[in-house]
């Protein structure tokens, strides 16, 4: 290209961008706007700019943007973004998928030991210097099943099966994974639910994930077995769970992901007891945005070239 391409980095931590981006020796190549993520692009930027970066847009901006050819999504989720009633058809948009599959795997075994292992009541039982012995339950030999064995539900079993479990779970397109014993299409989930101590949700949000987990596939799952999602909060439909983890029909659930968050202070999750709140935390770490930045700066450079993207979002499967 002749001339420099324009790029708006809509997000208030630029510089990681900035920074890979001149790493991979593009920034003569490109003019780039940075713009806080409260704010609203400028006339001119929205006249310019062919290629974005942004957690979102609001309706009615995008079809603003004459020129804009690429949107790449901070996020693995794009929900957001396909919900926009004016997303332009043209518009190629990537998203952020597998870039945060370390912090995810550590934080779901973070939930897996704080449910197997009494370390949350020994730091209650010192407070009030009390000597109690605890019995911590092994993850070895138990069964993890994963409904949706993407590129984090995949480093989980990877993970799993090096500790001694069981990994089974589903995929779209099923095929032999490293890990995982039995990879099942989505018409089989009931089969992995059956079997399963612990049920972890890294489904994507589409049409047919939403309330996923209702009363009939929870009754599915072992009485003695917890639910993990650490997926889409849509995923479940939350009166059903706190109905089943009222009843006891199953074990409970650790959930950190919801259907608004924050997580408003009146919803029943935050007092039904054997349901376990996080604030969030899945994907989140410190170097989050330089490992989205290496993958940003890698599709500018194909874009800049002409080349295929990767991480293109299907729109026909929503994600």
């Amino acid at each position: 290209m002749s001339e420099q391409t324009r790029l708006l980095l809509w997000t208030d931590t630029p510089g990681p961008y900035i920074d890979a981006i001149a790493a991979a020796g593009l920034a003569g190549r490109i003019a780039a706007d940075t713009l806080a993520r409260k704010d609203t692009p400028t006339q001119a930027q929205r006249a310019d700019t062919e290629a974005i970066l942004a957690w979102g847009a609001p309706p009615g901006l995008l079809p603003q943007m004459p020129k804009l050819r690429w949107a790449q999504a901070l996020t693995a989720g794009v929900e957001g973004w396909l919900a926009l009633p004016d997303l332009p058809p043209a518009l190629t948009l990537t998203c952020a998928r597998g870039t945060h599959r370390e912090s995810m795997a550590e934080n779901i075994f973070g939930a897996l030991f704080h449910l197997t292992k009494p370390y949350a009541a020994i730091v209650e039982d010192q407070k009030h210097s009390k000597w109690v012995r605890r019995v911590a339950t092994p993850l070895a030999g138990q069964t993890l099943g994963i409904l949706g064995l993407g590129a984090i539900g995949q480093q989980v079993a990877q993970i799993a099966t090096t500790i001694g479990m069981r990994v089974i779970g589903t995929k779209r397109r099923a095929e032999t994974l490293s890990g995982v014993a039995e990879v099942l299409p989505p018409e089989r989930t009931d089969d992995v639910l059956a079997q399963s101590d612990f049920v972890l949700l890294l489904l994507p949000a589409t049409p047919e994930t939403d309330s996923f987990m209702d009363a009939a596939r929870l009754a599915r799952m072992k009485p003695t077995a917890w639910l993990l999602n650490f997926g889409r909060g849509h995923l479940i439909a939350d009166a059903d769970l706190i109905a089943a983890a009222k009843a006891k029909r199953i074990a409970g659930a650790v959930l950190d992901v919801f259907r608004q968050e924050p997580l408003p202070t009146e919803h029943p999750f935050w007092t039904t007891e054997r349901i376990v709140v996080l604030p969030h935390i899945g994907g989140g770490h410190p170097r989050r945005d330089t490992v989205v930045a290496r993958l940003f700066a890698d599709n500018l450079g194909r874009f800049l070239d002409g080349k295929p993207l990767k991480e293109v979002v299907d729109r026909a499967v929503g994600y």
